[in-house]
């Protein structure tokens, strides 16, 4: 991703919940929320107050180093993908008008979203070739940023940590010719954009981006294919098992009580077994001491 100036789009820290362009004034709103999981707040704390106050001091400054750069990444790829957007050499269609593109003019759709998002829901007819993928190595480096990436959110997230398909180009000429007519598709129109400046360099020029991603598409906008809506396509970890994100809630406030019922459920078996499991910790502290002893 450094090598495209972006910042992480696996970090727990900072969701962008939405790429958008505004064809009435050109700029790119870039709407991002914090996703950090309550594990950010619960750290263990060593014994010694100054040990625990020097760890919180050097995370917290390693956090705000950390959300500058992004920032800063974040500003020069707005600027580039706005310069695309306003020129049209990159041109807007949203989640309907693709559905009309792609039955109509017959247009490509090329799905550039990690294997995570793919296999839960795509678009009928549509070529997957991600830009990034999950990191499936197990060296040092890799193995360390996927605790990082565990331990600051991902367990809540359930995002993994991705890396960059270095064959993305070479994999979309063997497939796709220069001149074909691409409709570039990712979760949240994050990652397609990227893929659409990376296109534009290699000579593609007839390439069109979904304004918000396939989470923006209404279920009758595209065929669909796969187990999940597009909407749900993008969440992970305990906060979809729990059904406390965005998306799950606007679809509760559609189904109603019944929906909202399954993880209410969920919810209340967790603290059943969490409470069995403390219980039996505390019984077997007691006959441990007799354990020993005999």
């Amino acid at each position: 991703m450094e090598a495209l100036q972006l910042p992480c789009s696996a970090s727990p820290l900072l969701s962008i919940s939405r790429f958008e362009f505004s064809r009435k004034s050109p700029s790119l709103k870039i709407r991002t929320s914090s996703v950090a999981s309550p594990a950010v707040r619960f750290a263990a704390c060593p014994t010694r107050l100054g040990v625990r106050v020097g760890m919180i001091r050097m995370a917290a400054s390693g956090t705000e180093e950390f959300e500058l750069k992004q920032m800063r990444d974040m500003a020069a790829a707005r600027k580039r993908w706005e310069t695309l957007l306003r020129d049209e050499k990159v041109k807007v269609l949203t989640p309907r008008e693709v559905g009309y593109a792609m039955q109509l003019s017959g247009k490509t759709m090329l799905d550039v979203r990690p294997s995570t998002e793919r296999e839960k829901a795509w678009v009928k007819g549509s070529i997957w070739i991600p830009i990034f993928d999950v990191d499936e190595r197990f060296d040092i480096g890799v193995a360390s940023k996927k605790i990082s990436n565990f331990v600051m959110g991902g367990w809540w997230s359930g995002v993994p940590v991705f890396s960059y398909n270095n064959q993305f180009i070479s994999k979309v000429e063997e497939k796709l010719p220069k001149d074909a007519d691409l409709i570039v598709a990712c979760q949240k129109g994050l990652r397609s954009l990227a893929a659409c400046e990376l296109l534009y360099n290699a000579g593609y020029r007839n390439l069109f981006w979904v304004q918000g991603g396939l989470e923006a598409a209404e279920e009758e906008d595209l065929v669909r294919e796969g187990s999940q809506p597009f909407k749900l396509a993008g969440i992970g970890g305990v906060s979809e098992f729990l059904g406390w994100t965005d998306q799950q809630r606007a679809a509760a406030a559609k189904e109603g009580w019944g929906y909202r019922l399954v993880f209410t459920l969920r919810l209340v078996g967790l603290i059943v077994l969490a409470d069995a499991l403390f219980i039996a910790a505390q019984q077997f502290g007691q006959y441990l001491p007799s354990i020993k002893s005999g």
